[in-house]
Order: structure tokens, then sequence, then C-alpha cells
């Protein structure tokens, strides 16, 4: 990208703002909604979770489209005028208010399915443009990086906040009152409005490529599109993103890691009131020890530049892992210092967890430019698009179960004291559920292969043939790491079409 802008801590911190929704809406509704319909509005298991399962998969068939409309609505008048990807983040501001809502107390089931299904449509209208602008705005490795790294420290602040602030609510008003988690929504929906307008305030996106002006002058020609044909494309182009090896890989490491977490956060809360007898705002304290991934971002910024993102994998699927088997060791033998001992391993995991929830977000910027090797065009929003529904259905799917799980395992909402046979499948939920996962997630990035210097290389061949230029110029280096990424070799890559 020819005289590209410089991106300047402010405009990446600008930039990043929005992912305080990331890191604090969905960690608040991982971690207290399934708790918040079953305690107070009298949901059970089944139907708390499947409020969730419902509006993601339906949310997420949703994000499909979006991401593909967002590549292509700079074709439209409004796109033209504020931007294809930033127009969705101006419409999307005042919409985040209706979080809020989320939290009202004795309300029905279809009031809560519907007000869930429109947050979750709210932050995909906002969440995937948004995604894709670290690589409309630089392709730049470290510029990027920068980006990524502001992004997932505010995430981590928007972390913190997610589990401290309710926290501290629940202990002001008490464990029995839901509007501690009334206020807790306001301030967060609130919160959320601002946060967007601040990023769309700091962002740009890329000038349009000679590809797309053609593309804009043919869709001035074409008077009428077939719907069928529309859609039947449409979903043959997310079934393409699967043909880039680096991006199967990374979108199941993604997917097992984050739904390990997800399932970890979901249970938390449970576990610590029901099996090891602590109150709500212990656990809500000890969710709140996030606020490690602040300092834990800034060096996870320069480790994944120096040492590339399967080291920083490793070692937070390593660490969490251990917290897991050190989190059975107290639920089995119940110290007397329990409440100690999970200040410590909380403190630890949190470091784990914040290396993990760090990585992918921060490859994800180079997936397009590995496809752009392959097709010679720039899908940002459709990778954007297909990661957004892969991580809705497998959270739907996760928290479906989840719930059915405590269904069948006995427990009963609205009881304070649970069965031996609950405490067991809440427990049980934890330790196999997120260790499985996260465990599957080591094993497959082991084989993956994306850093600094091969990114580098990979960029030079891009040049090398947009350029159309000789397949010799490439050293076997080079087209070793072409076809690891792309899993396709440099010969059929540069063949005359």
């Amino acid at each position: 990208m020819k005289n590209q802008k410089i991106i300047t801590i402010p405009k990446a911190i600008g930039f990043g703002m929005i992912d305080i929704i990331g890191g604090g809406a969905f960690t608040i509704i991982g971690a207290w909604l399934l708790y918040f319909f079953t305690t107070f509005v009298g949901l059970s298991p089944i139907e708390a979770a499947s409020i969730v399962a419902i509006a993601r998969i339906l949310d997420a068939i949703l994000c499909l489209f979006m991401g593909s409309f967002t590549d292509h609505f700079y074709k439209n008048k409004l796109g033209k005028k504020f931007g294809r990807r930033r127009f969705f983040l101006i419409i999307g501001a005042p919409l985040m208010l209706s979080y809020a809502l989320l939290w009202i107390n004795g309300m029905g089931y279809l009031y809560y399915l519907a007000i869930y299904l429109t947050f979750e449509v709210v932050v995909a209208m906002v969440m995937i443009p948004w995604e894709t602008l670290p690589s409309e705005m630089t392709s730049d490795y470290a510029g990027r990086t920068k980006l990524s790294t502001c992004r997932m420290f505010i995430s981590a602040v928007g972390t913190f906040m997610a589990t401290f602030v309710p926290g501290r609510l629940i202990a002001i008003y008490g464990e029995n009152d839901p509007n501690a988690y009334l206020f807790n929504g306001i301030f967060f929906a609130v919160l959320f409005m601002i946060c967007v307008i601040i990023s769309y305030f700091s962002t740009w996106e890329r000038p349009l490529t000679p590809e797309m002006l053609k593309e804009l002058e043919k869709s001035k020609a074409d008077k009428k599109v077939n719907p069928v044909i529309f859609v039947f494309g449409l979903f043959k182009e997310y079934f393409s993103t699967l043909k880039v090896r680096a991006f199967r890989k990374h979108l199941a490491i993604y997917l097992l890691s984050f739904t390990g977490k997800d399932i970890y956060n979901t249970v938390f809360v449970f576990f610590c009131v029901y099996c090891l007898t602590l109150d709500a705002s212990v656990a809500g304290s000890l969710l709140s020890l996030s606020i490690i991934g602040l300092p834990v971002t800034l060096v996870a910024g320069f480790a994944f530049v120096k040492y590339g993102p399967k080291k920083l994998l490793v070692s937070a699927y390593s660490t969490m892992l251990l917290c897991l088997a050190a989190t059975y060791f107290v639920f089995v033998f119940n110290p007397s210092s329990k409440i100690a001992i999970l200040f410590v391993i909380g403190t630890v995991y949190q470091i784990g967890r914040c290396l993990m929830e760090f990585t992918p977000w921060n490859i994800f910027p180079f997936i397009p430019d590995i496809d752009e090797m392959i097709t010679k065009k720039r899908r940002e929003g459709l990778f954007a698009a297909v990661m957004t529904f892969s991580r809705k259905t497998t959270v739907a799917l996760s928290t479906l179960c989840v719930g059915l799980i405590l269904e069948f395992g006995g427990f009963v909402q609205k009881q304070a004291d649970q069965s031996p046979e609950a405490i067991t499948t809440i427990a049980l939920i934890l330790f196999l559920g997120t260790g499985l996962l996260v465990f599957l997630a080591m094993l497959v990035t082991f084989t993956f292969n994306l850093d600094k210097e091969k990114h580098k290389l990979l960029v030079n061949a891009i040049d090398v043939l947009q350029s159309d230029g000789d397949i010799n110029q490439l050293s076997e280096e080079t087209k070793f790491i072409v076809k690891d990424l792309t899993g396709y070799p440099c010969e059929k890559l540069f063949e005359k079409k």
C-alpha cells in the first residue's frame, strides 16, 4: 500500500476502543448471563442457554452476508461518502444502548431472546467491518501489530471492567438484588456507544484498487442481479476461504481455544458458588484478576514480533492447562486457605488467557495477504465474516451444551443447595470441557508457521506476482513458505490465466 498513513499510538488506541465490546460485553454475558437468568429471572438452564444459542446461530447466518456486503459497499453512495467499513460504525453507535435492556428483571423468555438477538446483530454490524480495518489502514507488519496490540490492550481493559464492575455492584447491592445487573448493563451500554464513536474518528480505509474500480464500473452497467445466483456465489466465496491452508489452521486454533475459554467463563461462577461454596462476589473478584492482562498485553505485543505467534500460543495453552489442574486440586482437597490459593491460580490463569486471546486477532490481518497470493484480491470482509460466523456458531453450540448438561446433571434453578450429582457435573464441565479443547488447540498450533520473517517473504512474492514477474525471482525458501502458508505450489500460483 503506497503512501500509507503512519500508525501512531493515539490512532492505534482510537482504533482499538471498539474492543471494549469484545472484551467487555461478551465477558459479562459469558460469566453472568446464565447465572442471572437462572437465579433471578427463573429460567431453566436449557431455556437460558437456548436464548444465547438461538440468537447467536441466527446472528451467525447474518454475519456471513455482512462480510461480503461491506466488501462491496463502496459501490453504494453511502459507502463512497462514509467508507465501506466505517459507515457501519457510525450507525451502530447509538444502537449499542440496547445492551442495557438485556438486564431488566421479570420479563419473559421471548423478551430476552428478542433483545439478545438485537444486540448480537448490532455488534456484528459494527465488529465485522471494524475487524478489517488493520488490513485497510496499513500493510506494514509492525504497524498492524501496533494496531492489534492496542486493540488487545483495550480488550484487556474491557475484560477487567467486565469482571470488576459487576463484582463491586453485587458487593454493594447484595447477592440477591437484580438491580446490580441492571445498573451494570446501563453503564456498559453507554460506554460501548462512546467507544464506537471514538473508533470511527480514529480510522481510515485504503484507496480503491484498480480491480475494485473496474468492478465499480461494471456494477454501474449491470442492471439486475439474480438473487439465487448471488447467494450461491456468496457461499461459494465463503467456502473458498477454507482453501487457504494457514486460515484453516488459524480457524481451528481460534475456535478450539476460545470455545474452551467460553466454557470456563460460563460455568466458573456456578463452580465457585455451588462447588466451592463461595459468594458470587468472590467469583467476580477472581475473574477481575483479568487486570493482569493490561501489562501482559504490552509485553505480548513485543513478543509477537520477536518470537512469533506459535511460541506465544503454546505458552498460553500450557499455562491455562496447569491452572486447570491446580483448580481441580483445590476442588478435590478443599484446603482451608482455598481462597488465597484460588487468587494465585487465578492470576496465573489470566496471564495465559490474555496471551491466548491476544494472538489470534493479531494473526488475522495477515490472512488476507496469504489469500491475495492465491486470488489476487483483497477479501478482508469475507474472512472476518467467516471468523465471526464460526465463532458465534461454536459459542451458541457450546452454551447450549452447557445448559443441557447442567439440566440433565440435576441442576435446579433458584435453589441454593445443589445435589452432589449437579456439583460433579459443574466440575466436569469446567475441567474436561475447557481442558480438552485447549489441549487440541495446542496440538494444531505446533503446525502453524507464520511469523514476521515468513510474512515478509510472502509480501515479496505477492509483489512479484502482481507485477507479472518471473517465478525464478523467488528464492527456494520463499517458494517453500508460500506453499506452506497457501497450500499451493508457487508454480501453480504463477500460472497465467
